[in-house]
């Protein structure tokens, strides 16, 4: 059968993959966004389906107003002697933590912190042993991969950190892995930057501590040079076997919005590339070394897609994310309606205001809701109101958003739409409406978003407010590591009720 890349879309960056009793498993980063690292499942590596998140309690990890694109960065998965690890990052605390289950349906351990610096941490069990591996630099302080060997009860080291491999050249030595196949040890790494530089490269040895020899072609998996190519950034490489013996790296890539317009928004995704192992042991990954759009491998089963996703048809839990720890209090969640209450945290503050989120996985779509506002009354007498928002966003990260809502001024209930690109805040279209119940809409393809309003009860009129650029959400403008995520939010002394939500891509292949 033939499949086509990406095979789980939208924001879901560094993923890593495990396989435990015939079904594959993976994780992705989450960064600023709660619950964190969502868990898929899958039978043929090509079909995922979300089950969970790994950090779902606030005890688990720190998020109270870190940055944008800080948090937790790339996660590992493992399966050993019938237990889930899952070990990651805290950037912004500068924490390397694992936690573990014996049921990957269910609840997750608390943290257990390991003393080792650097980022993307990983483990490899092996012969009784449990080696920890991450990013950093030699005493000297060049660019390293540091491996010790712990204790997997408590975390604690067993051996000193040690610089094992710095890499085969290039910049941003990070997402290491260790695989013993057959006598030899595989160490695979990210190199050149999650960018347009991004590439995998490894080393092998006859002994998990090294010394390892580079790949002689490295890198053995890159679309650098792949131009004009939409599809870009591929790296941050796991390697997994199928049961019928078949190798594959699922890595991290994005899509840009045009062959001559080198940018993204949608985030960084998953892919997948077939690998193949040589007569030397020595395995080469693609056709030519770079991820294409599809591929045919053995199977037969067809590739699915979810083309519309709505109340009904999602769940708050797994679907839908949060802006770093939530105030519970001002959300009420039903089956076919969302109720928010506003606060005086907006958008435009790394904290958490009320929003609920969900990813976009696609260029062309069509997100609308059905939003009803009502203000808070200060004075009964004199119907005196206060002043809040509630509607859509298109959310970057704090500076950069593009926000439809209905708010209300003492002429009346107004539809905005406000543009926020770095420090600019521009209001872009301000309309009047009859009532506090409207229609939002916004459509889009790769380049460009549409947003209009539905308006009337007897004759409902769709108005347009205006148009923005896609590539002004794009982490080549705005920067970091995550993409766009649709949010319904309310901000200030206000409740909204949002019902009818459906976000529909077309052409998702």
């Amino acid at each position: 059968m033939r499949y086509t890349n990406p095979i789980v879309k939208g924001f879901y960056p560094d993923p890593s993959v495990c396989e435990a009793d015939g079904i594959f498993y993976l994780a992705c980063s989450s960064f600023q966004y709660f619950p964190g690292v969502p868990l898929f499942q899958s039978t043929d590596l090509v079909n995922w389906t979300q089950i969970g998140h790994a950090l779902t309690r606030k005890s688990q990890v720190m998020l109270d107003k870190v940055n944008s694109s800080g948090g937790v960065f790339a996660p590992t998965l493992r399966f050993h002697e019938g237990r889930f690890y899952m070990v990651t990052n805290n950037n912004t605390t500068q924490e390397n933590f694992y936690v573990y289950t014996d049921d990957i349906h269910g609840e997750w351990s608390g943290p257990i912190t390991v003393d080792q610096g650097g980022i993307d941490p990983s483990l490899l069990f092996d012969d009784g042993h449990v080696y920890f591996i991450s990013n950093g630099a030699d005493e000297h302080g060049v660019g390293s991969v540091i491996q010790c060997e712990i204790d997997i009860r408590t975390g604690r080291k067993l051996t000193p950190s040690k610089p094992i491999w710095q890499g085969s050249g290039g910049r941003y030595l990070e997402s290491p892995h260790m695989y013993h196949i057959g006598d030899t040890y595989y160490l695979v790494a990210a190199k050149g930057g999650t960018e347009y530089g991004h590439m995998v490269t490894y080393a092998v040895s006859d002994n998990a501590w090294g010394p390892f020899r580079n790949y002689p072609h490295n890198p053995v998996l890159t679309n650098r040079n792949k131009a004009p190519g939409i599809i870009q950034g591929i790296g941050h490489g796991d390697l997994i076997r199928t049961a019928d013996g078949a190798w594959f790296l699922l890595t991290l890539g994005f899509r840009q919005i045009h062959k001559w317009q080198p940018y993204h928004h949608l985030g960084r995704e998953v892919f997948l590339t077939p690998v193949f192992f040589d007569k030397d042991g020595w395995f080469h990954a693609g056709a030519d070394g770079t991820t294409e759009h599809s591929y045919e491998i053995d199977g037969d089963f067809p590739q699915l897609y979810k083309n519309l996703y709505t109340f009904e048809n999602t769940s708050w839990d797994l679907d839908w994310i949060y802006l770093r720890h939530p105030h519970m209090n001002n959300y009420t969640l039903e089956n076919n309606r969302l109720t928010l209450r506003g606060s005086d945290i907006t958008l435009d503050v790394a904290d958490s205001p009320t929003f609920l989120g969900i990813r976009q996985r696609d260029f062309d779509m069509t997100v609308s809701v059905n939003v009803e506002y009502k203000p808070s009354v200060i004075s009964d007498s004199s119907a005196t109101m206060t002043q809040g928002e509630a509607g859509l966003t298109l959310y970057m990260d704090e500076l950069q958003h593009y926000d439809i809502y209905v708010t209300n001024s003492d002429s009346g209930y107004e539809a905005v739409l406000k543009l926020n690109i770095g420090n600019i805040k521009h209001m872009q279209t301000i309309v009047p409406l009859e009532n506090r119940t409207t229609r939002l809409v916004i459509e889009s393809d790769s380049l460009e978003y549409h947003f209009y309003l539905v308006s009337g009860a007897e004759n409902p009129q769709k108005i347009k407010l205006g148009s923005a650029y896609t590539k002004y959400l794009s982490s080549e403008v705005a920067g970091g590591f995550t993409g766009v995520v649709i949010g319904l939010y309310a901000v200030g002394e206000c409740t909204a009720v949002f019902d009818d939500f459906s976000c529909e891509y077309h052409n998702p292949a």
